[in-house]
């Protein structure tokens, strides 16, 4: 991959404790944007726990966690053999410690099979491809068009999930009745979180979460509004506070209510 022409690099996150989070990633095909952001966010982890990213990609995700709660062990599962080189580039050139394996979750390689985790996350592939049409550049089409069943997306994550660890998914709407049911064959103390991209329009995307060995009731929390307005009328995103400190700055996405101070500070 010849970087110059192929290759973009793009900025995520910033601190004022704490350089900015700079992802390489392909210049064509799937890029990362606001979800993977959203769901490393949404992750109750603290310094010293493991977090396994499966299907990782060019470790987006992971690294956003990892800069954001110091000390967090990172791993992560990707089978485009290119695209995991670059989630452990972009990790070196960070500065953060991430092991990342090439492989596919369904043949899970020996590197991770014998391990559980703190905290499992995935943004798999939104659309099912007896339902929509395939991407025509091959790796957009990878992280887009689904070839693994959600089912066997959400049974990978349970097993890899240490007992009281948490489960957490990024995922079109459409999609919530398969993976709700997935979840509740293998998880509990499932709680669903919408993300509304605007006030009085329809939710497209959601973050769920559960607990290995969970009892707790189910719970359906109140949306994040992501944009501010009724309609786009600026040149620029016009993200909502919340969103806009845990899209820039890295601020915690919480559940269950308004902003939250990040336990590491």
């Amino acid at each position: 991959m010849d970087d110059g022409a192929e290759l973009t690099r793009d900025r995520f996150l910033r601190g004022s404790d704490r350089g900015a989070l700079w992802i390489s990633q392909p210049r064509r095909g799937y890029r990362a944007g606001v979800d993977p952001v959203l769901l490393a966010a949404s992750v109750p982890a603290k310094p010293g726990q493991s977090l396994l990213d499966l299907g990782c990609g060019v470790g987006t995700a992971a690294l956003c966690a990892g800069w954001r709660v110091p000390g967090l062990r990172l791993a992560g599962l990707e089978r485009q053999a290119d695209h995991a080189a670059l989630a452990a580039r972009n990790a070196a050139e960070n500065g953060l410690e991430m092991e990342v394996v090439t492989g596919d979750l369904t043949r899970m390689p020996d590197a991770l099979r014998q391990r559980q985790f703190d905290h499992v996350i995935a943004n798999p592939p939104y659309f099912r491809r007896d339902a929509s049409t395939r991407a025509t550049v091959p790796a957009r089409e990878a992280a887009m068009g689904e070839e693994t069943p959600m089912a066997a997306w959400v049974a990978a994550a349970a097993r890899r999930c240490a007992p009281g660890g948490t489960v957490t998914f990024i995922q079109r709407v459409e999609r919530l009745p398969e993976i709700l049911a997935g979840f509740t064959a293998h998880l509990g103390s499932i709680e669903l979180k919408p993300l509304l991209p605007r006030e009085g329009r329809e939710s497209q995307l959601f973050l769920i979460r559960a607990r290995k060995n969970g009892r707790a009731a189910f719970r359906l929390h109140a949306g994040l509004l992501l944009h501010s307005g009724a309609e786009h009328g600026q040149d620029r995103p016009d993200y909502s506070d919340l969103a806009e400190a845990i899209l820039k700055t890295g601020a915690i996405l919480p559940f269950d209510g308004g902003p939250k101070k990040d336990p590491v500070g």
